[in-house]
């Protein structure tokens, strides 16, 4: 039986929570009335992207009260959105919450937070540190941040441990012209999405937002693309819009039957180059090997 997901293709203001939290209310309402079992929303979806120094006053832990109306609203439909999390050690994340039956049931910390160009996120939040797979009405899922995606290892170890789908959320602005007159992160996020789920046997859903923060324009583009690499369905480029599409849970299971790439993987001769490459003390190897 196949899950009626939506990704909300969305442009949250810049540092205004209760203004983002309205906007998050009314679309779940729309994906509830849509069918969708599940919906999606970009990077940092309840306060806008360049947040720079406001990221102290705008972080929350998962279960803060200012979250509250969003888990409500998370009963019978499950939602995916994008948060500033301040930790039990008081590190402040790029953050993404799965919310599920009224309550958050997973929080993926931004693994990659960049630092280059027009990026500045290293500076204002720390990194997180696991990739974890958590059920999911989906199927078991893993979330990338952006960046996150842009790292093989990700979507790679997420795949090797067992994720069917890999909700990729992003604030990607639009930058550059491809030979072919697309834009340049629009072409290079479409192959990527293209080659992790066809090679990972995966479905990839991607959510990007759209608007403009500090004169960037972020494009959209939004595309759920099932485990043989095929688009299901893609949005609007630089529009909101809410993106319905459907998703069979077992697809992957019988990609992966029929192209094994996943089941000949040899885990032990990566580790065995990764543990050479990090220095790993020698008895250490031996045991891997």
């Amino acid at each position: 039986m196949s899950v009626r997901i939506a990704v909300a293709q969305c442009a949250p203001a810049l540092g205004a929570f209760k203004r983002n939290l309205d906007l998050h209310l009314a679309t779940i309402e729309r994906a509830r009335e849509a069918g969708a079992q599940v919906v999606v929303f970009p990077e940092l979806s309840l306060t806008g992207y360049y947040v720079k120094d406001l990221a102290t006053d705008l972080a929350c832990a998962p279960d803060d009260a200012a979250l509250a109306p969003l888990a409500k609203a998370a009963n019978g439909i499950d939602v995916v959105a994008g948060f500033v999390e301040r930790s039990p050690d008081a590190r402040i994340h790029i953050a993404s919450g799965y919310w599920s039956g009224g309550a958050v049931r997973h929080v993926h910390r931004k693994v990659y937070p960049p630092t280059y160009g027009i990026f500045d996120d290293a500076r204002y939040f720390a990194r997180g540190e696991r990739f974890d797979v958590f059920p999911s009405a989906l199927g078991p899922a893993g979330i990338a941040i952006c960046e996150d995606a842009w790292h093989m290892s990700t979507p790679y170890l997420y795949a090797v441990r067992g994720a069917h789908v890999l909700l990729y959320v992003a604030a990607s602005p639009g930058r550059g012209v491809s030979e072919g007159g697309d834009l340049g992160t629009a072409e290079s996020c479409r192959l990527m999405d293209a080659f992790y789920a066809q090679y990972l046997t995966m479905y990839v859903v991607f959510v990007n937002r759209v608007g403009h923060e500090d004169g960037i324009a972020f494009w959209g583009g939004s595309e759920v693309v099932a485990p043989d690499g095929t688009v299901v369905a893609r949005a609007k480029e630089f529009e909101e819009d809410l993106l319905v599409a459907e998703i069979d849970p077992l697809l992957a299971a019988r990609e992966r039957a029929r192209n094994p790439l996943l089941r000949d993987e040899r885990h032990d001769l990566v580790l065995r180059h990764l543990a050479e490459r990090v220095g790993m003390p020698r008895g250490l190897k031996e045991v891997l090997d």
